[in-house]
């Protein structure tokens, strides 16, 4: 099993959508793949259509209450092979609560690996802030994949996000890696656009993924569908894209 995590401490970059669209695309090829909501806002939740009012035990339960992950797992309605682990808006009291909490940084990487061998990956979606809640999703995972959007104001917190990598390996999880890094709200008619992504491929070198992912209408769209794109619109430029970069994901694991 490989866990990873999606992480930038920057918002509104394509983390939820990226963590739905490549799980989904990832379980459609017959992979048994768990998604783990971790964000209080529950967008990976929502966006894979559980209505959040109606769940009896969540993400939460797991990291206060020592719930097993297994009492807490969804299948998945919308595709086979996928399993979501949701989150509510309790989640963001969690910390508070664990502030005396000995070993709290590491309670999701042991109940993950209470799990390891029912999945064949475990993608984390994180909240855009570096908060007990990342540093256990930093602690749980193999690698971590970073999505970066095309814009001016992209690059600012790259130093900081690859320094919180660093602090990670150092400190709680010394096997955590740079996974990838994915270019999103990409508009290839802008001068700009094309900087950002120049910049950031000399600072990531082959890290950066080859697909990037579009500025796309349908893709904005379908989480408040609550489906994954192929099953929202399957020939848009944004499916088109995140298919493409899932198998990217897939070659270089070497599948």
């Amino acid at each position: 099993m490989k866990a990873v995590c999606v992480f930038n401490q920057k918002g509104g970059v394509g983390k939820t959508t990226t963590n739905i669209n490549i799980c989904a695309y990832l379980a459609m090829q017959g992979y048994r793949v768990l998604a783990i909501d971790i964000d209080p806002q529950g967008n990976t939740t929502s966006g894979l259509g559980i209505d959040k009012r109606k769940l009896n035990k969540s993400i939460y339960n797991v990291l206060t209450e020592d719930e097993s992950l297994k009492n807490v797992i969804i299948e998945s309605q919308l595709v086979k092979n996928m399993f979501i682990v949701p989150s509510t808006m309790e989640l963001a009291g969690a910390e508070v609560e664990l502030t005396d909490k000995q070993g709290r940084e590491v309670i999701l990487k042991n109940k993950i690996e209470e799990i390891k061998d029912d999945f064949d990956f475990v993608f984390i979606d994180c909240p855009p802030s570096l908060g007990f809640l990342t540093i256990n999703a930093l602690s749980a995972v193999n690698s971590v994949l970073i999505p970066i959007q095309c814009e001016f104001y992209a690059l600012e917190g790259v130093g900081q996000l690859v320094q919180t990598i660093q602090m990670m390996k150092k400190s709680l999880n010394k096997d955590l890696d740079i996974e990838g890094v994915i270019m999103t709200m990409y508009d290839a008619r802008t001068n700009l656009c094309n900087e950002v992504v120049s910049e950031v491929k000399k600072y990531f070198k082959d890290k950066v993924y080859g697909t990037y992912i579009p500025r796309n209408v349908r893709l904005a769209e379908s989480p408040s569908f609550g489906l994954p794109i192929m099953l929202y619109d399957d020939k848009c430029k944004g499916a088109d894209s995140y298919e493409k970069l899932t198998k990217e994901f897939l070659q270089k694991q070497g599948v």
